[in-house]
């Protein structure tokens, strides 16, 4: 099954406006984030009163933009924690290992 055949048209409202899009695969994802930014866009024109179109899509992407840099954040922090406690497992998986290494000596001695 080459790429082209696995493409799906999609059609999705956001802002009251229609878009033909296509999925490489799952529509039903598409059709969900389009909900998502539809939903956030109403939020913003709702709190922000009487903006246009592109204002209120600007600020959409800047809200995402800025979801995205913590989201990274947060993945990047606990990437380092990971690591970490990566390190500290294998330092402490040494110790035991030599111990026993140790132990094991003594005994056929």
């Amino acid at each position: 099954m080459d790429d082209a055949s696995a493409r799906k048209p999609v059609r999705v409202t956001i802002f009251n406006q229609n878009y033909s899009l296509v999925a490489a695969d799952d529509s039903g994802h598409i059709e969900e984030l389009a909900r998502m930014v539809d939903d956030l866009m109403h939020e913003i024109a709702h709190r922000a009163g009487n903006i246009d179109t592109a204002r209120t899509a600007v600020l959409a992407c800047l809200h995402l933009a800025d979801q995205k840099c913590t989201l990274e954040k947060e993945i990047a922090q606990l990437r380092e924690r990971v690591q970490a406690k990566a390190r500290q497992f294998s330092i402490r998986l040494d110790e035991a290992l030599e111990k026993t290494t140790r132990n094991a000596i003594r005994e056929h001695e």
